[in-house]
């Protein structure tokens, strides 16, 4: 067996020999399906990666209080970067899918149902997920790496700036903070939350904007989510500020991706992912500046 399959294969929970899988996705860690006596599991292996403030603990911990809170599958195992969990039987949805009336009502409330729930569960010290220091990190290791992106960050700073006081006054909620469709799973039936790596306490507006951005809504889908999240209209200057926090998620992405270009041993094309979240910053940044 490979490397990473022989050591999920020499872990002491197993009742036998085990059939291993890798699935499809996973661009900080790497993911396998563990079939072991008519029992699966997914494997989630995966060091700590401080330039993007992963914290295995941290997501350890986000994991059990997101399964307590009944929203995420439940830890089965874990030790140094070996992360095992329940299998769900479901299959993650598509941008294309969430846009659509019925499944976002329902992916808004898993995320008010993620943001009320999961911090009473949290046990132990927890992280905050402020995206303007997560920003402002990412530009200074660009910096000092010498990064082909360094004559950009400039203005990306000043504009950073912006955004941060515009988006205030905050409100504080246990967040996800990377809702991509891949980590919203349906099972027919209902649907979880799952990859915990970037979770913390945060703006709810931030996995709002996330949610928008990651998944191409629409103006008046964005007024249906923030609609349905809030239970009615939203005023203008609550708008206003999801407004500049879906503007710090893509900038944030963005950066991400740029310091990923040279830190990570993934096979994924970063640098394609950097040129489409920056044309996203970019319009919807202009977006924000004209009103």
């Amino acid at each position: 067996m490979a490397a990473p399959e022989n050591r999920i294969g020499t872990l002491g929970i197993w009742s036998g020999p085990v059939e291993i899988a890798a699935l499809a996705g996973g661009i900080t860690n790497r993911n396998y399906l563990v079939s072991d006596g008519g029992r699966r599991y997914v494997v989630r292996l995966g060091e700590d990666i401080p330039v993007h403030h992963i914290s295995r603990a941290n997501e350890l911990a986000a994991s059990r209080a997101a399964h307590a809170a009944g929203l995420s599958p439940a830890v089965v195992h874990h030790e140094p970067g070996v992360l095992v969990l329940d299998y769900i039987d479901a299959r993650p949805l598509a941008p294309e899918e969430i846009v659509r009336p019925e499944m976002l009502e329902r992916v808004v409330l898993l995320v008010r149902d993620a943001h009320g729930g999961i911090g009473g569960h949290f046990r132990g010290a927890a992280a905050i997920f402020w995206v303007f220091h997560v920003v402002a990190d990412y530009a200074a290791t660009l910096k000092a790496e010498g990064s082909r992106h360094v004559p950009m960050l400039a203005t990306l700073m000043d504009r950073l700036k912006t955004l941060e006081e515009a988006a205030g006054p905050f409100e504080i909620a246990f967040g996800h903070n990377d809702l991509l469709a891949s980590n919203i799973l349906d099972d027919g039936n209902r649907l979880w939350l799952i990859d915990w790596d970037y979770a913390g306490f945060n703006s709810p507006l931030f996995d709002l904007g996330g949610l928008a951005s990651n998944n191409g809504f629409s103006g008046a889908q964005e007024t249906a989510m923030l609609e349905i999240y809030f239970d009615g209209p939203v005023k203008a200057d609550l708008r206003r500020r999801y407004e500049a926090m879906k503007c710090a998620s893509l900038l944030r992405e963005s950066l991400w991706s740029m310091v990923s270009e040279s830190h990570s041993t993934i096979d994924f094309d970063y640098a394609a992912y950097t040129a489409e979240n920056l044309a996203r910053f970019e319009r919807a940044y202009n977006l924000f500046s004209k009103d």
